[in-house]
């Protein structure tokens, strides 16, 4: 079977991804011992009935090292899932999503104001990995010197593989975030702020305040999930258009059309290209039975190009009306911080193209894919433009 981890870093896996539509849409793959799930139906069936697809990663010991996430939105069904995400949804509301849009664009612009006169940048670097990490280091209160090595264990995190083993960076970058957070908990405990840390530490859920590993989840979730996603959606976006002759100039006459552009960057390049279940029960899937207890992968980044969701799936099209795709989960699970990459990701993208005249991947670019089975996006994004 022509289920390759070792090609899990290619820029184009959707190939792949095809061929195991069409020849094993449900595939045990016994390297990792988990089955593989790659059709539309399937994923969306994996992803959204908790019932019989767990969510859950296993116990905790209580200190939260190694287990960060174990604790966490993620890794929790319900009832306990309904009761964390009420806590968190009010920072997420679209009203307060919007309050952010005047930072966002004051950040990008700043940002921006340090490349323009250039003419070519690495647009990673410049503006979709930093934009992010600020505005999710400002939501939870991180000192802006602490922000380099919060990307750091950010990226050291989603670079696991799918087999999940832990090499001595990944458990560094474990014990060194849960101590830094476990700090950050104690410091809001004794001066709380406008933060989101203070906030989550007085919330209450039916009387009680939430555990110490479900604070710490609640903190790396945020990290991981706030920065890594948007980065990625910023990357990929300038990346699609860059590839789709006459786009950019459409878009600058037609501004409307972005907000429809960004959905078909979320299908068509998603950033999370993979999430992890576990079967409740014995089930089927697709025609496999699948044992109770069964790790599941499903690959949003294959259902998002299902021809039996989606006409001419392997095209670019800013004019796909209907798009619904799964880069963001669905059911229960669907993203918290969907609204936020959103806008950070129009925000950008609007400054990009109207700051950036003639932008365009830099001549010779040789593009290389992030190491990481569950994330899609670019190392570096070398661009070039007419300077000012």
């Amino acid at each position: 079977m022509d289920f390759t981890p070792s090609a899990e870093h290619e820029l184009d896996p959707f190939p792949r991804y095809k061929r195991m539509r069409e020849t094993a849409p449900v595939f045990f793959d016994e390297q990792s011992g988990s089955w593989q799930v790659f059709r539309y139906e399937d994923v969306q069936r994996a992803l959204s009935e908790y019932a019989t697809f767990s969510s859950h990663m296993g116990g905790d010991d209580g200190s939260g090292s190694g287990q960060l996430f174990a604790s966490s939105l993620i890794a929790t069904d319900p009832p306990r899932h309904r009761q964390l995400r009420s806590l968190v949804t009010q920072a997420f509301t679209p009203k307060a999503v919007d309050a952010l849009a005047p930072r966002i664009a004051g950040l990008t612009d700043e940002l921006l104001e340090g490349i323009a006169a250039r003419g070519s940048a690495d647009l990673i670097k410049e503006l979709a990995y930093p934009l992010p990490v600020i505005v999710i280091s400002e939501l939870m209160g991180i000192p802006a010197q602490d922000r380099e090595r919060f990307k750091h264990w950010s990226d050291v995190i989603v670079s696991q593989t799918r087999t999940g083993s832990a090499s001595e960076d990944h458990s560094a970058a474990h014990t060194e975030m849960t101590e830094y957070f476990l700090a950050l908990i104690d410091q809001r405990r004794s001066r709380p702020g406008e933060d989101l840390v203070s906030t989550l530490l007085s919330a209450e859920i039916d009387g009680q305040k939430l555990t110490v590993p479900e604070l710490l989840g609640f903190c790396a979730l945020l990290l991981v999930a706030g920065n890594e996603t948007t980065t990625n959606l910023i990357g990929n976006a300038v990346m699609c258009l860059a590839e789709s002759p006459g786009t950019i100039d459409r878009l600058l006459r037609e501004p409307a059309l972005l907000p429809q552009t960004i959905e078909e960057v979320l299908r068509f390049r998603s950033p999370v290209q993979s999430m992890y279940r576990v079967t409740v029960a014995e089930t089927t899937l697709g025609n496999e039975l699948i044992p109770a207890g069964a790790p599941i992968v499903a690959w949003i980044g294959s259902a998002n190009r299902d021809e039996r969701q989606f006409q001419r799936p392997a095209e670019f099209d800013v004019d796909r009306g209907q798009n619904r795709h799964l880069a963001f989960g669905h059911g229960i699970h669907f993203c918290l911080g969907a609204p936020l990459a959103r806008l950070e990701a129009r925000i950008a993208l609007d400054a990009l193209l109207s700051r950036l005249p003639g932008l365009s991947l830099a001549q010779g670019a040789h593009l290389e894919r992030m190491e990481s089975t569950i994330i899609y996006g670019l190392k570096a994004l070398p661009v070039s433009w007419q300077p000012a």
